[in-house]
């Protein structure tokens, strides 16, 4: 049975749970990372070096970094739906999720860090104020994207949304200003129609 490892509360173990949702796999979720711990144990860094969430193992092969679980799974499990079988669509979706690691997170970061993690009286506000401007112009490159499409690489939900997805929970979620992006806002109303999004992703940010 494929195994998971990673707190509900991580929003790299909610991809994998998303994308676990939607293919209906049949799985064991082991807590671990955070208040749960177990990350420096022997029996974990054997599996995932890095000792991270999540990992997975799946009839012998073990991945770790949550877009490549998702990747993987999607290829494994749902090629021809969570999974593109054409590369042009794959790539539309694959940058956009490359998108959400390399650009996004650093900014997601710093406000969801800053303001639901750390002490109202240790805030950096400065810090927060700067992070919250850049995310308005970030997300609305994905906005001008999605002007015209249904989901990340067109017509169908795919695994391009679930990275980005999970991200635009807690951008929606954090007591932040945002500017009005129709296009994004009718995406993330999609997204919340679908019961996996709403059973692994839409948790009470803690």
């Amino acid at each position: 049975m494929l195994k998971i490892w990673g707190r509900t509360n991580s929003i790299n173990v909610q991809k994998v749970m998303w994308a676990v949702g939607e293919l209906d796999l049949p799985h064991e979720r082991i807590d671990a990372g955070g208040a749960f711990g177990g990350l420096d144990s022997d029996a974990y860094r054997a599996l995932n070096a890095n000792r991270r969430v999540p990992t997975i193992e799946d009839d012998g092969v073990v991945v770790w970094e949550s877009n490549a679980c998702v990747r993987y799974l999607a290829a494994r499990y749902g090629a021809g739906g969570l999974w593109p079988v054409d590369p042009a669509v794959r790539a539309a979706a694959d940058m956009w999720m490359d998108w959400q690691q390399t650009t996004l997170v650093a900014d997601m970061t710093t406000v969801f860090w800053g303001l639901v993690r750390t002490p109202e009286a240790e805030r950096d506000h400065a810090a927060i104020e700067a992070a919250v401007g850049r995310l308005g112009g970030l997300w609305s490159r994905l906005d001008d994207h999605l002007a015209g499409r249904r989901f990340v690489a067109g017509e169908r939900f795919g695994i391009g949304d679930i990275p980005v997805g999970a991200a635009c929970y807690r951008y929606h979620e954090l007591p932040i200003e945002r500017p009005r992006l129709a296009a994004l806002e009718a995406w993330y109303g999609r997204l919340q129609e679908r019961a996996p999004f709403q059973t692994h992703v839409m948790l009470p940010l803690s």
